[in-house]
């Protein structure tokens, strides 16, 4: 039985809070299109695009940091999820807490699409020195 959207999003967050890099990408698509709204951009399609571009930069720029998802809304073969990220950043040892909204696509028991919105203003003043 393929899971349903909900349950391979919720996956993705499980795999990351466990430090499961490896298996968050195996969630994606071969041809996932990612797209933030901060600077971390990830250029082109697919899974090795987003580890290059979001997963290893965010990962050595930030000492620690969480994803928790507060709220699942699911149509279809789209998932919005609503939630917080909880981080410190690795040069200024400063804290940051960002309500976020992430909209994601699922085909095929894969994720194809992600789009985050964020409150951009609360990273950018953990970021500055």
């Amino acid at each position: 039985m393929t899971a349903n959207p909900t349950d391979i999003v919720r996956s993705f967050y499980e795999k990351l809070s466990v430090s499961d890099a490896l298996g968050a990408i195996g969630l994606m698509a071969p041809d996932i299109e990612w797209i933030t709204m901060w600077h971390y951009q990830v250029e082109g399609r697919g899974p090795e695009r987003v580890a290059e571009g979001l997963f290893k930069p965010l990962m050595a720029e930030w000492s620690s940091f969480t994803l928790v998802p507060t709220e699942f809304i699911t149509e279809g073969n789209s998932v919005v999820s609503l939630g917080e990220f909880s981080g410190v950043h690795g040069s200024t040892g400063k804290s940051a807490t960002a309500r976020y909204a992430h909209v994601w696509v699922v085909k095929d028991g894969k994720i194809a699409r992600f789009r985050q919105y964020i409150d951009t203003l609360a990273i950018a003043e953990a970021r500055r020195p």
